[in-house]
């Protein structure tokens, strides 16, 4: 399923809890119930991807937002990531001075699949690519198990349709919202 051995999926774990054990050391609450956001991912790149550099430099708009973890590249003192929701991708642009200590170490301790909040303001990349320049970090989950490969994903036939049966299964069995919207009713 994840094309490693037993052993190093083992061994990733340990690692992983081990980095939120020391997340819950630095003080990060590791399941926090709530996240202020002010858009979500698809919401900012439908908003403001025509925006040019001056203008988001003129602006300094302020955004709040959620996102999974898809890739890091750090820098030193500096880094970048990709956040991705709802099908989209964001890249946040996170520097020591700017987030502070401790949520920088949150920056280093963060591993692809982990949900993190963040906060700052919308500006172009040298490159011209809308990131969040980051004034806040907030850990939201960890991701214990590493995300299934990109380009083969669930190959195996047998465990697909196990899966496939235990989600329709629990699906089935979920109290019906009395929202239509949420619940999956059609509207009239």
């Amino acid at each position: 399923m994840f094309f490693v051995s037993t052993s190093e999926l083992s061994d990733l774990i340990l690692q992983r809890r081990k980095k939120l054990q020391t997340l819950r050391e630095l003080g990060f609450e590791l399941y926090p119930r709530h996240y202020d956001l002010t858009h979500t991912i698809p919401q900012i790149l439908s908003a403001y991807s025509s925006y040019s550099g001056e203008q988001l430099n003129a602006e300094k708009l302020s955004v709040r937002v959620p996102g999974r973890v898809m890739t890091i590249r750090p820098h030193g003192k500096a880094g970048f990531a990709h956040l991705s929701g709802g099908g989209e991708r964001l890249q946040i642009y996170v520097r020591s001075d700017a987030v502070g200590e401790r949520d920088f170490e949150l920056y280093k301790l963060l591993d692809i699949g982990d949900l993190v909040g963040a906060g700052g303001y919308l500006f172009r990349t040298k490159t011209g690519e809308l990131t969040i320049h980051a004034d806040h970090l907030q850990f939201l989950a960890k991701a214990l198990l590493p995300l299934p490969e990109k380009w083969h994903g669930l190959t195996d036939l047998e465990s697909r349709y196990r899966l496939r049966r235990i989600l329709v299964d629990a699906l089935s069995h979920a109290p019906q919202s009395k929202n239509p919207e949420w619940s999956g009713e059609r509207k009239a």
